[in-house]
């Protein structure tokens, strides 16, 4: 088969090579609809166009399931490559007027966004009043979804809780949370003595974990502990929590209203706890971004009177002190 030069690109295939990335994103047709918010038909129809106008087969879609050709493989990789560079192109274009403008694209973990201690609303209004032509988007997603995101230009800002420091991203340190284990009103824990629930009681029951590999402190509290289920959001937690056959780690500050209706509550509060930091997330870059960085900048004014040092960071250089100390039998 002899096959034709491509040509100038336009508009139609450009959108067609965006819906052929999320095809192979979400690994096929049918899981690509909520995504891309069209019907499976009219996506069938875009590839095959796209298909036909480049006169190679790009994917395979049976029975067998969805899977890319050679061809398609490449295609897909010049696709994300194309679609980076234009984004590049437009955010440099974006930071040669006088104002920002163009897109900025922010993710959170999940309960930050209504958590006040944020100030997500005075972030928002202030960078809107210096910045009203840039667009936010703004999701809620996974930390370590995060993580590579930011470190693959897919978002420009992250907010997460943190346990450890990459080197080709910025931190902002915003506040502390005050981690304890909780129980719900039905788990036989609930009605026990503090005194009683010693830590071998407390490593008995079944325990809800983030789902992560946890720094030193926190590793150190779980290695002996009943790990029996997982979720890294915390509504998950607190109805698994809620249902008396587990117990977990939950912040103070997300606890705290269900303690308040006696649903849920504390145990094992002097020997299990640890402190955890939020951290705003940038990726390090020459490539300059007006939009980010004053969005930075805004979060840095409002959060100036934060704590100077995470938590973790404290613990971190203790447990190192420690260790010191055994090996070199200093006491």
């Amino acid at each position: 088969m002899v096959k034709f030069a491509l040509g100038q690109l336009g508009d139609i295939e450009i959108k067609q090579l965006k819906i052929f990335k999320a095809v192979v994103e979400c690994g096929g047709f049918s899981a690509a609809e909520a995504e891309l918010n069209i019907s499976r038909p009219t996506i069938s129809n875009h590839i095959a166009a796209l298909e036909n106008r480049l006169n190679i087969s790009l994917c395979k879609r049976g029975r067998a399931g969805f899977s890319l050709t050679e061809e398609g493989h490449v295609v897909y990789d010049q696709t994300v490559q194309l679609l980076e560079r234009m984004e590049l192109f437009r955010n440099t274009l974006n930071n040669l007027g006088e104002h920002p403008a163009g897109n900025l694209k922010i993710a959170l973990s999940d309960t930050l966004s209504t958590d006040d201690r944020c100030k997500l609303p005075e972030i928002y209004r202030e960078f809107h009043m210096q910045a009203p032509e840039v667009q936010l988007h703004v999701e809620v997603q996974h930390m370590k979804v995060m993580e590579q995101m930011v470190m693959n230009n897919q978002i420009d800002i992250a907010i997460i809780p943190y346990h450890r420091k990459f080197a080709s991203l910025n931190y902002i340190h915003l506040f502390s949370d005050q981690h304890y284990i909780y129980c719900g009103n039905q788990h036989p824990l609930f009605t026990m003595e503090e005194k009683e629930i010693t830590e071998q009681v407390i490593n008995q029951y079944k325990l809800i974990h983030a789902g992560l590999t946890p720094h030193d402190e926190v590793y150190h509290q779980l290695a002996q502990m009943n790990l029996s289920a997982s979720s890294y959001h915390y509504e998950a937690r607190v109805s698994l929590l809620l249902s008396g056959c587990y117990i977990g780690f939950l912040p103070e500050a997300v606890a705290l209203p269900y303690v308040k209706k006696g649903e849920l509550k504390p145990v094992a509060t002097s020997c299990r706890h640890f402190r955890l930091g939020m951290a705003v997330i940038s990726k390090i870059s020459t490539q300059p971004n007006r939009a980010r960085e004053l969005f930075l900048n805004v979060i840095r004014n409002c959060h100036k009177d934060a704590e100077m040092a995470p938590p973790y960071y404290r613990a971190k250089r203790r447990l190192l002190t420690i260790f010191s100390k055994k090996k070199t039998g200093a006491h």
